[in-house]
């Protein structure tokens, strides 16, 4: 997430290019950290910084499809939820000048803490193909500080920066979210694949700031194209059947979370190893463990291990 420090001398001009990229700053912090479509995970961006995001959350239906009124159509309804915590750090480098001065040392450093919540309906069209559009809404709370770290230009120009909006901020937004994911789901034997392709809209605006020159409002789009495969092992430990499994994913990133992370796609390898729980433990599917390679432009990767965790109701 860029940003840079501005002089006295600075046109108007020139300082709403650096506030529209406060503003986008803003805006992907949000959508990162609060969105369960974005994989909790260490991300690094080589030498410009890194991205850490600790996540809780899922989604899913609820009960088998019914019908839907005399229409030959089945549908369930859906939740959806998600809170996360993100830190980020933009390392300054001697490329990065401004007046002819260099920032190199410096650093920017971001935190927030965003939550949502929301549902829809998944709607059947066959056996194989459904579609489920969701409306959700998120909060979310970000904190800027700018570290000078020895550089005596950007500590001279901190204060100008800070009462300009652009450094040291406090900022609470509200975002609301809108998709459709669109299913195709295949079984072979007893192996399970499913293809998905889901867009996703955002608007961000913020409420509440500690400088009244902080203002986030913009958009951004997200659309993901994912294959997972499911795969029984025909193997048991302690009492539970071993399953395996994993997916590849595309997800291509436009607005406001491009132009904050400086990338237009990211793309994501999974594989999870998990014991069968189903119709064993109340409402468990599974339980195992997941990891996850992410990478995309500009030197952007990242690496995830966590629970892998599937419930039925």
């Amino acid at each position: 997430m860029l940003l840079a420090v501005p002089t006295r001398a600075q046109t108007t001009a020139e300082i709403n290019v650096f506030r529209n990229t406060v503003g986008h700053s803003i805006e992907t912090a949000t959508i990162l950290g609060g969105d369960f479509g974005v994989t909790g995970a260490s991300y690094s961006a080589g030498h410009e910084g890194d991205i850490k995001l600790d996540k809780f959350g899922g989604e899913g239906t609820i009960g088998d499809p019914q019908q839907l009124g005399t229409l030959p159509i089945g549908w369930q309804p859906r939740l959806q939820g998600e809170m996360g915590r993100l830190s980020a750090t933009r390392n300054f480098t001697a490329a990065d000048t401004y007046g002819g001065q260099s920032l190199v040392g410096a650093q920017s450093k971001f935190k927030d803490f965003s939550i949502q919540f929301g549902g829809g309906a998944r709607f059947w069209f066959s056996d194989h193909f459904s579609i489920a559009p969701t409306i959700m809404g998120m909060y979310g709370r970000t904190e800027n500080t700018f570290d000078a770290n020895g550089n005596l230009w950007a500590q001279s120009q901190q204060q100008n920066a800070k009462d300009l909006g652009l450094v040291d901020y406090t900022v609470q937004t509200w975002t609301i979210r809108s998709a459709a994911d669109f299913q195709y789901y295949y079984t072979w034997r007893r192996t399970i694949v499913t293809l998905t392709s889901a867009p996703t809209y955002f608007h961000t605006e913020s409420f509440k700031s500690s400088n009244p020159n902080v203002n986030a409002n913009g958009d951004s789009e997200t659309w993901l194209n994912k294959i997972d495969v499911d795969v029984p092992l025909n193997a048991e430990l302690v009492g539970h059947e071993l399953r395996t499994g994993g997916s590849i994913s595309r997800a291509e990133l436009y607005g406001g979370v491009r132009d904050g992370l400086n990338i237009d796609h990211l793309y994501e390898v999974h594989g999870r190893l998990v014991l069968d729980y189903l119709n064993q433990f109340w409402k468990a599917q599974w339980f195992g463990i997941g990891c996850s390679y992410l990478w995309g432009p500009n030197g952007f990767s990242g690496f995830s291990i966590g629970a892998d965790v599937s419930v039925r109701f």
